[in-house]
């Protein structure tokens, strides 16, 4: 439930940042969503580090963090395919894009995160 709530919290500012990012600094879209996955994914962490998985009290090892990080690259990119896909190809609109988008990534982080925060 916490991983519900924090992720929930964390998809409202990715949304927020790539919606202030898109519409008033005026960046392109695929430019706004990598940085507000990028916010999103350093808040993410922190929550989970000390809320979600309460391994926040212990040293995290090199490679429970490689692969916690590993994990975020790698979601980022999958992120920018949806987007890409979702908008420009199917021609959907860019926030709802995110939202597809978002419960794609939300998988993969899931998976590979919690397993980096047991290891680590």
């Amino acid at each position: 439930m916490r991983f519900v709530v924090a992720g929930g919290g964390c998809l409202l500012l990715e949304l927020a940042c790539l919606y202030v990012l898109t519409e008033w600094a005026g960046l392109h879209y695929l430019y706004s969503s990598a940085i507000a996955f990028v916010i999103s994914v350093l808040v993410n962490y922190w929550l989970c580090r000390v809320w979600v998985f309460e391994g926040g009290n212990r040293k995290q090892s090199f490679k429970a963090a490689s692969i916690f990080f590993g994990s975020s690259v790698a979601g980022l990119g999958i992120n920018q395919l949806c987007m890409y896909t979702f908008v420009d190809m199917l021609g959907i609109y860019y926030m709802a894009a995110k939202l597809l988008a978002a419960v794609i990534v939300t998988v993969w982080n899931f998976v590979l995160k919690r397993y980096a925060l047991k290891i680590g």
